[in-house]
């Protein structure tokens, strides 16, 4: 338990970290915000015509007795909606993240050179076009493993008290997991680690993941707070890889004014 304190810990030195660092964090806002916009979009279409696509979905409804066929199919828009959001709460990350991509790196970079005894960062060598081909495809990836997590929990939100209770919850651990897997990947893939190899890192300190991913998940939720918290998440995340690859960190640097932190 004390592994939920700890990652938890680390996600508020990464919100620190930006708060003494106003440029990157300013700039930082920039692939949320345009990220966000976006979602909203695609999310007041669901929500418009959702009802519709429902009725198109399931014309063998049409046959039923009052009030059946809107119960049904209230039941499904609502399920639908549920299941969009949160897809949304874990894609957001790995497309702000994909548009982010330089000031990403540069943001973890420099994190890193903040709290490493002899001031240095990893660096991957890699031109940008390959690093972006990289970050997309391990992403579509992780859509991929999180979307048949959103299959499963949407199936056994079926179960009476069960499905209302226990599930949800589990969902936001379950996204909270695959959110920390996409913000250490800025910092795990300039250090060559690969997707199988940060799978198995992450899936060795669950605690300490679900300490830090699932806090960020609930806070995902509310519209603008994803958009202001990003810049700090990959920061605290930089934090929790050199703490899951078992790397020296010279004291707090998160309590560092700037100019302490660049001498």
């Amino acid at each position: 338990m004390r592994d939920l304190g700890v990652g938890f810990g680390y996600l508020i030195k990464g919100q620190r970290w930006v708060a003494r660092h106003g440029r990157q964090f300013g700039f930082g806002l920039l692939p949320g915000l345009i990220t966000l916009v976006l979602y909203a979009a695609a999310l007041t279409a669901l929500a418009l015509w959702g009802e519709d696509f429902v009725a198109w979905a399931t014309p063998f409804a049409d046959d039923w007795s009052s009030p059946w066929p809107g119960l049904f199919r209230g039941l499904l828009t609502a399920v639908l909606f549920a299941l969009s959001l949160l897809l949304a709460v874990i894609t957001f990350t790995a497309v702000t993240l994909l548009i982010g991509q330089p000031f990403y790196e540069s943001l973890s970079e420099s994190v890193d050179r903040d709290v490493s005894p002899d001031g240095t960062a990893p660096e991957s060598n890699l031109p940008l076009w390959r690093e972006l081909w990289i970050s997309g495809r391990d992403s579509l990836r992780i859509v991929v493993r999180a979307a048949l997590w959103g299959v499963l929990l949407f199936a056994l939100g079926f179960i009476p008290v069960a499905g209302q209770t226990v599930v949800p919850a589990l969902g936001f651990f379950v996204t909270g997991f695959f959110l920390t897997e996409e913000l250490t990947a800025v910092a795990l893939q300039r250090r060559d680690v690969a997707l199988r190899d940060r799978l198995a890192l992450l899936r060795s300190r669950k605690t300490l993941i679900w300490g830090f991913g699932t806090p960020l998940a609930v806070a995902f939720l509310v519209p603008f707070v994803a958009v202001f918290l990003m810049p700090g998440a990959v920061a605290g995340a930089t934090l929790l890889a050199r703490d899951l690859r078992g790397e020296e960190t010279a004291g707090d640097a998160t309590d560092r004014q700037p100019q302490d932190a660049a001498s």
